[in-house]
């Protein structure tokens, strides 16, 4: 059988990658990582498009937390979803409003949270149909107390994706507003929400540069070069 020699002979050039943060060397993360100290555990159930999102914000929150983790899926086994929210030891708070569609459990079943006792914060990082969707489909996971924002900051992440709410936040910002809720005066993410604008900041203009070369390529196109 004849075979091209160009599939024998070369393979596609793959893009080179951080081994860090796992992204292309080109959206490198790492310059902005900003390690941030906090005492709560975060536990960070990620929707698979999300996972593969280059605008997505939970790389950065990953890597500036270290008692964070990011666990890929959409659809949960019963018994592994149960030892993630369910942890000897801790208390757990599901960062999610209370919301007609899926109503928080009552707040009498829940004790008040004890600051000596180790805290896991699930939250989950997916569009808002998609979250509601995972909550409404895991009744274990609509079942933990929740934690809500009051009156949360603006958020800079509409620049870069459209909410369906005005007051809806990137997962880096809720957690990060979650953790100073809960730790108070001990936790300070300042430094880290600077960083993530940093992050929207560069990807603004990435995508500039790409809207400006994709109008150059289409005028170049139009162009008409006579015959001679």
């Amino acid at each position: 059988m004849d075979v091209a020699p160009d599939r024998l002979n070369h393979s596609a050039p793959r893009r080179a990658i951080c081994s860090r943060c796992q992204r292309p060397l080109r959206t490198c993360l790492c310059a902005l990582v900003q390690p941030t100290a906090h005492r709560t555990d975060v536990l960070v159930l990620q929707h698979p498009h999300e996972a593969r999102e280059a605008k997505n914000s939970v790389a950065l929150l990953r890597l500036s937390l270290a008692r964070c983790t990011a666990v890929v899926g959409e659809r949960f086994a019963p018994d592994a979803l149960h030892a993630l929210l369910h942890p000897p030891g801790m208390a757990v708070r599901l960062l999610y409003p209370d919301v007609p569609a899926a109503p928080a459990p009552s707040a009498t079943t829940a004790p008040a949270l004890d600051p000596h006792t180790p805290l896991r914060l699930v939250v989950i990082d997916a569009t808002w149909r998609k979250s509601l969707r995972m909550l409404l489909e895991h009744p274990i996971l609509a079942a933990l107390p929740r934690l809500s924002l009051n009156n949360p900051a603006p958020t800079r992440y509409r620049a870069l994706r459209a909410a369906r709410n005005p007051d809806q936040l990137s997962t880096l910002e809720a957690t990060v507003q979650a953790l100073a809720m809960i730790e108070a005066s001990a936790f300070d993410g300042v430094p880290l929400l600077q960083s993530f604008g940093r992050f929207v900041d560069r990807e603004m203009t990435r995508r500039a540069g790409r809207n400006a070369s994709k109008r150059s390529a289409s005028t170049a196109k139009d162009l008409v070069v006579p015959s001679r």
